[in-house]
């Protein structure tokens, strides 16, 4: 058994939490992680399902540490040979937060040092290592003088789902795009619509949901070279996403820009994920919205205005959008934007707001709660 870490961009914390829960993991939830306990296949099936989490790592050992002496004495005591071959290549990163130790090139160098002595006395090998072997990318992290060693089990970042082939300036992690789809609740029986689509990743999430295809169906991950995971785990783990995916799963989602090269590349990444003819993407202007549908659901990343020039234009366009989604009484409606008078342009107070971190900007998730969808009239057949 291993303890597992998830890690989750600040705010993200729960939902990270309600994914691994619902893998059959329970865990404990940290600022910025989801700790949890779990064997080999637990480590391959979060790597392949977590939506919203940026890595899966493995806590290897976690201590005090004031001085150097102590840092490279309790690194070294750490069980490294059972996680490290002797021909693994094993680079190592840092930092430190309040901590007494706070030169992260010192600690790193001392941290690599430790582990090389570790191994070559486990391995009884007494000449310098090749590490021309698999990839175990190395964490050393201080904070308030606790120094935790972990080993990372994704290699690219989670958010890198494989299917973007393209993007504009400043795309929505994948990751955060399901985020805002898992918020808004919405339900693949329900229409979704993105009205400011990008390069389509908030749909193309939603599609994922929707068919409950897992996230990491289509990419690699370096544990996949570990020789203590084997093969056959990543082989079972991958006939489970196959047999959970429910392809026949009809979808109504519709991702429309203005600019039209934007709505070309959706349709490439689309294309790219094996959506190309179940999600909608068209150019067309917010303003323009209309719609007979009733109980859909938009979640939409519009402009923020960041740029002092941007905002006039922003604010008309939060005016437009607001008069647009006027009628729609039956729709749920989610809007992240930093622009703090948001609420003022759009015409209308949010049901509530959820704040959430689109990388380094703080911004706030407006929820505009429709009313929930009749339920449907159960069929009195009997089998």
């Amino acid at each position: 058994m291993y303890t597992i870490i998830a890690t989750a961009a600040m705010g993200l914390e729960a939902l990270v939490a309600k994914e691994v829960r619902d893998l059959g993991y329970e865990c404990q939830v940290e600022n910025g992680k989801v700790v949890f306990q779990g064997d080999e296949t637990a480590i391959v099936r979060a790597n392949l399902w977590l939506r919203t989490a940026d890595r899966v790592k493995i806590l290897v050992g976690e201590f005090k540490a004031f001085t150097f002496d102590e840092l490279f004495e309790k690194t070294k005591a750490l069980p490294w040979e059972k996680y490290l071959p002797i021909d693994a290549e094993f680079p190592v990163q840092g930092k430190s937060v309040k901590s007494k130790l706070f030169s992260v090139s010192d600690c790193q160098a001392i941290v690599k040092k430790a582990i090389v002595e570790k191994i070559k006395k486990s391995y009884r090998h007494e000449t310098w290592l090749d590490e021309n072997g698999p990839l175990f990318k190395i964490e050393v992290a201080l904070l308030k003088d606790k120094a935790s060693l972990l080993i990372d089990t994704s290699g690219a970042g989670l958010h890198k789902r494989g299917y973007r082939v393209a993007q504009g300036e400043a795309p929505l992690k994948e990751t955060l795009a399901s985020a805002l789809v898992q918020l808004s609740r919405w339900t693949p029986d329900r229409p979704f619509v993105d009205p400011f689509c990008g390069s389509g990743t908030i749909a193309i999430e939603a599609a994922l949901i929707g068919q409950n295809i897992a996230p990491g169906f289509n990419r690699d991950f370096v544990s996949e070279t570990w020789p203590w995971i084997k093969k056959s785990i990543w082989d079972q783990a991958r006939i489970e996403v196959e047999d959970l995916a429910n392809y026949d799963q009809e979808l109504d989602i519709i991702g429309s820009d203005i600019d039209h090269r934007m709505v070309e590349i959706s349709k490439q990444n689309a294309f790219e994920a094996g959506f190309a003819d179940l999600i909608t993407f068209k150019q067309m202007q917010v303003k323009d919205f209309t719609t007979n549908k009733e109980y859909g659901v938009i979640v939409g990343n519009p402009p923020y205005g960041e740029r002092l020039g941007d905002r006039p234009l922003v604010e008309k366009m939060y005016k437009e959008m607001g008069e647009a989604f006027s009628s729609l009484n039956t729709w749920s409606i989610y809007i992240l934007t930093s622009l703090e008078e948001f609420e003022e342009f759009y015409g209308k107070n949010a049901t509530k707001k959820r704040k959430l971190f689109n990388g380094f900007i703080r911004t706030d998730l407006y929820q505009y709660w429709g009313p929930r969808p009749p339920r449907k009239k159960e069929s009195t057949v009997k089998p």
